[in-house]
Parts: structure tokens; C-alpha cells; sequence
């Protein structure tokens, strides 16, 4: 009976050790699981952030970007974007939206680049022009900058652009454009 007690003992401790073994050896990370993929390796984040404060005004601005490094010269990414502006007694609005970006580097400071926006605009009215009005602006910028590591100033153009579509005040616009 003792005999049978110490064989059924014996599988039992048996069989817990290659259990705890097999934890372990699983828990064990290897080198390919604490690198990033190549494809997690070649994408970078950005974008931007506005906030302007006055007397009655306000300005917030969000706009999240990824892009894609295809190769040195070539990178492709894609951007959502959130902005909300405030005169008091007179105007509000709320703008979203997404955008393509197709970055060129023919040399490493010089950044061409195009972009296609689309944005829903929601604004209303108040006081003499009180009302809303509700639409969608589409952009196509084309743009120049120079580079630094990863940041970029430049300027971009609206190829879209209307006087009248009150979401841009002018086609030619600065930039700044920075991506970790």
C-alpha cells in the first residue's frame, strides 16, 4: 500500500513539475517578441494641437496623424482632425474630418507634399446674421518644406480653395509638421 502511495505520489509531483515547467518555458519572451515588426517600425505619429483663448473667443484644435515610411523618399499616412471656434454673440462652429497624405523626399531636407481633406462644417449665426449652415469642404493642398530630422516648416497650398467656403481665410498657408 505504501509502495502504490509513493507511485501515485510520484506521478502526481511528476506531472505538476512539467505543468510548472511549461509556464515557465512559455513565459520565457524571446528576441523576436521585444523588437517592433518591421511594419510597426516604419510608421510615425504626429500632428497637431491649437488652442487660442481672447475676449469672447475661443479656438481648440486636435489633429492626430500616422504615416507609413514606404522607403526613404516616400511616405503615405492618414489624419482625423477636430476643431471648434467660438466669437461670442457672433459666430460658432464645429469642424471634422479626415485626410490622405503622400509625403516626397527627394533629398532629406526638402519635404513635398499633397494632401486631400475632407471636412463636415457645422456653423451657426448670432445676432444681425443670426442662422447655421451646415456642408462639407473638400481641400487639396500641395506643399514644400524643409526638413529637420522629424520636423518640418513649410507652406501648402489649396488647389480647392473658395472665398466663399469660410472654413480657410486664404489658399497659401504656413505649416509646421512634426512626426516621432
Amino acid at each position: 500500500m505504501k509502495k502504490n502511495a509513493l507511485h501515485n505520489l510520484t506521478k502526481r509531483l511528476t506531472f505538476v513539475f512539467f505543468i510548472a515547467l511549461s509556464f515557465t518555458i512559455s513565459a520565457q519572451e524571446t528576441p523576436e517578441k521585444t523588437q517592433k515588426s518591421e511594419f510597426w517600425s516604419k510608421v510615425q505619429f504626429g500632428g497637431g494641437l491649437g488652442l487660442g483663448f481672447g475676449s469672447g473667443f475661443t479656438n481648440i484644435a486636435v489633429s492626430p496623424t500616422a504615416i507609413y515610411n514606404i522607403n526613404s523618399y516616400v511616405s503615405l499616412g492618414t489624419g482625423v482632425q477636430y476643431s471648434f471656434l467660438k466669437q461670442k454673440g457672433f459666430y460658432s462652429s464645429n469642424i471634422y474630418g479626415a485626410s490622405f497624405i503622400a509625403l516626397f523626399n527627394p533629398i532629406e531636407e526638402i519635404q513635398l507634399s499633397t494632401e486631400l481633406e475632407q471636412l463636415r462644417v457645422n456653423r451657426s449665426f448670432e445676432g444681425l446674421l443670426s442662422g447655421s449652415d451646415n456642408f462639407w469642404n473638400t481641400g487639396l493642398f500641395v506643399g514644400a518644406g524643409y526638413r529637420m530630422d522629424n520636423v518640418t516648416i513649410g507652406a501648402r497650398y489649396n488647389l480647392f480653395f473658395k472665398t466663399d467656403n469660410g472654413v480657410y481665410g486664404d489658399a497659401f498657408m504656413p505649416f509646421v509638421r512634426v512626426f516621432f
